[in-house]
């Protein structure tokens, strides 16, 4: 086993989502990679133009104190700065201004870790997409057995109405095709046809 090797859930609970994005802080990384987080953001500041503001940017007082506020333990340490936190596309940059044998496999580790990850949400927004279709059938299905159920009744008070058509008036005919018209149309009425 790679001496390096790191095991995949600690990389993952390292991995933050913030402004919609997947990052990762300094200080983790640094950790990760063996070194200190002051030497990590050294070579970052010393290599600004390949860290743009997508690949990596600082975290605001308001974004940092949520943070915290997510974990029970205070382990954050008495930093003196607001805390930088990088992007895939950052971590992945950091490979190039980092020159260590355990920076590269950490790396490398962690591009596949994210790769798990947004394999895992294509696999979920499918499953999503299919359980809608689904969905949209028993719909459909529903709104089928609807109107076939609302055929029926019509079949069914039509033939009950000519049967007592069919016998001579009286007082009670009346009142059976008054009373079954009612219920059928209370029936029909939240439906829309």
């Amino acid at each position: 086993m790679n001496k390096n090797k790191i095991p995949d859930d600690i990389v993952l609970s390292n991995i933050y989502l913030i402004k919609d994005q997947k990052v990762m802080m300094d200080r983790d990384l640094a950790e990760l990679y063996s070194v200190e987080t002051k030497r990590l953001n050294e070579q970052v500041k010393r290599n600004k133009e390949r860290f743009p503001e997508d690949f990596m940017f600082q975290l605001t007082k308001k974004e940092f104190e949520n943070l915290k506020s997510q974990f029970a333990t205070s382990s954050w340490g008495g930093r003196r700065t607001l805390p930088y936190v990088f992007t895939e596309q950052g971590v992945a940059m950091l490979s190039s201004v980092l020159n260590s044998e355990r920076a590269i496999q950490v790396n490398i580790q962690i591009m596949r870790i994210f790769t798990k990850i947004r394999q895992m949400l294509t696999d979920n927004l499918s499953l999503k997409l299919d359980i809608e279709e689904i969905k949209k059938k028993i719909a459909n299905q529903d709104k089928n057995i609807e109107l076939r159920l609302i055929g029926m009744s019509k079949r069914m008070l039509f033939s009950v109405s000519q049967k007592l058509l069919e016998h001579p008036y009286s007082l009670f005919t009346i009142f059976i095709i008054q009373s079954i018209r009612v219920r059928i149309s209370k029936f029909l009425s939240p439906c829309k046809i």
